[in-house]
């Protein structure tokens, strides 16, 4: 099967490059940057993506691309960092930019660059989504220019072989226009890649995957009741003995209103013949008095949850070999563990880096079958695996809860404040036909009152802020232009519903630059 190597330097957004391909119908392999490429993966490799960075060229310590990997006979992409790579490795300059670009940035093209097979089917003047602080400042030889930002920055260039481009704004992002078209021209066009891929095709190489970690030992998949875990306990209960797989479901008191029942029923459906549902609503609401800082947050919850599962394991005397966790790839790159050793940590995922997690992932005792994924691929492999609608297309939920969302001190007070207004909101955007529209919209509990007014008397409530976005797939999220009567009949609806609360806001920030929940 034809492939396309996707070169990790840290990106936030590399695995997004790899999963665009895959849309194409064509296979893709996220590897670390700096690492040679396995000679099973060359003997398919039809062309070669160099990813993003957080690191600039000029910092002794950064990520560079062996040169012997990049083959003279296979076409190249460099994208932002990975375009300066390539000129600074053909005797070019990259430099500082006096103005940095962030976000969506038009394209004029030149040298006739309508005509190049990079940009067939674009328009001139496309907008294109950039992040970056660097640009280059000269050309090596034998290099021209095909596009260039308002600011007259080159934003995508071209060898006289053909072989190598390099562009500076990033195509894989959905707010980059004609992004998918660039890169299947890329893929397709260039590379001659043939689309023999698909989410079926992937299904049957994860049940292998699955069967060779797991052999004959057992399994304990942590259900959240979220998409990613009730995708991950159909997945190992279609690909092993549901003997062998265990899954648990521990109530934190930090669950939207009503949920342990609703997960309890999704779980029965799915044909487990072991379901474990832990009330632990009062450990975790005492473990986290007093404490307001997010990550130490998700470090209480995430070892909370490994110590509860083990002490309720030896209660039961189940034997657990294995753990399985919903992990995706948006978990490991915003807390800093992509395909190799250069991301940023953007927040710490209680599934990923809490000290517990930690010490099992290098022990080898979890398997994450996700973690390749985004959320809307995790959505089409749980529809593959005969999920319900009503469970796949359900809004994401972090791993720790409501423990996010209520901004400050968690108490068993707030969380019924907050379990009360999301599931207002919730159930008004259901009721006006927004929730399908809507890739995730939630309620945040602020750590601040405002002064109002009630009848004739002086009121002071807290303050809650709606979140409504656009995606798909949490890297990059657009807010969701609510209208203004909907924000009205909701917000009075919360108010009078929900006595403590005396003020309601609507988060207008987009991703970037903030992330999509608050903490």
């Amino acid at each position: 099967m034809d492939t396309i190597v996707v070169l990790d330097f840290g990106s936030q957004t590399t695995q997004l490059i790899g999963r665009r391909i895959r849309d194409l119908g064509v296979y893709s392999e996220v590897l670390p940057g700096t690492e040679p490429i396995p000679e099973s993966i060359r003997r398919t490799m039809k062309g070669v993506i160099l990813s993003g960075s957080p690191a600039s060229v000029h910092e002794p310590d950064a990520p560079k691309v062996n040169e012997s990997e990049l083959s003279p006979d296979v076409p190249v992409l460099g994208i932002c960092f990975g375009l300066h790579q390539l000129i600074e490795r053909a005797g070019g300059t990259v430099e500082r930019a006096s103005r940095r670009e962030y976000g969506r940035a038009p394209l004029r093209f030149r040298n006739n660059a309508e005509a190049h097979p990079l940009f067939r089917g674009v328009p001139d003047g496309f907008v294109s989504w950039m992040s970056h602080g660097d640009s280059l400042s000269s050309l090596p030889d034998r290099y021209e220019v095909l596009a260039e930002s308002s600011s007259g920055i080159p934003a995508a260039v071209r060898s006289e072989s053909e072989q190598i481009l390099g562009i500076q704004f990033h195509p894989e992002v959905t707010h980059c226009e004609y992004g998918n078209r660039i890169l299947e021209n890329f893929v397709v066009g260039i590379c001659g890649a043939a689309r023999d891929w698909s989410m079926d095709r992937y299904v049957e190489q994860v049940r292998g995957e699955v069967r060779n970690a797991v052999a004959n030992r057992s399994v304990l998949v942590l259900i959240s009741g979220g998409v990613d875990s009730t995708v991950t306990g159909a997945l190992l209960l279609d690909a092993l003995d549901p003997e062998q797989v265990h899954l648990m479901y521990i109530d934190t008191g930090l669950m939207r209103k009503d949920e342990t029942e609703e997960v309890r029923q999704s779980l029965e459906a799915l044909g487990a013949t072991h379901l474990h549902l832990i009330d632990a609503r009062e450990r975790f609401l005492s473990a986290l008095r007093g404490v307001a800082d997010p990550e130490r947050k998700r470090e209480i919850i995430g070892d909370l949850f490994m110590t509860v599962q083990q002490e309720e394991l030896a209660e039961r005397e189940i034997g657990e070999d294995l753990l399985a966790q919903g992990t995706l790839y948006t978990d490991l790159i915003e807390s800093g563990k992509g395909v190799g050793t250069h991301a940023e940590v953007i927040k710490s995922h209680h599934n990923v880096r809490s000290p517990l997690v930690i010490e099992k992932r290098e022990a080898g005792s979890i398997i994450e079958p996700l973690s390749k994924l985004y959320k809307d691929e995790v959505r089409q492999l749980g529809r593959v695996l005969g999920l319900p609608e009503s469970v796949v297309g359900r809004h994401p939920f972090p791993g720790p809860g409501l423990a996010v969302r209520i901004l400050g001190e968690i108490t068993a007070e707030r969380v019924q404040v907050l379990q009360h207004a999301d599931a207002i909101y919730t159930d008004e955007l259901r009721a006006r036909a927004l929730y399908d529209k809507i890739w995730q919209a939630f309620a945040v509990l602020l750590p601040v009152r405002s002064v109002g007014v009630v009848g004739d008397t002086r009121a002071y409530g807290s303050v809650v802020a709606l979140r409504a976005v656009s995606s798909a797939d949490g890297m990059t999220a657009d807010v969701y232009p609510m209208e203004s009567r909907d924000l009205l009949e909701i917000s009075a609806r919360i108010t009078n519903e929900v006595p403590e609360v005396g003020r309601v806001v609507y988060d207008v920030s987009s991703k970037p630059p903030a992330t999509i929940e608050w903490e």
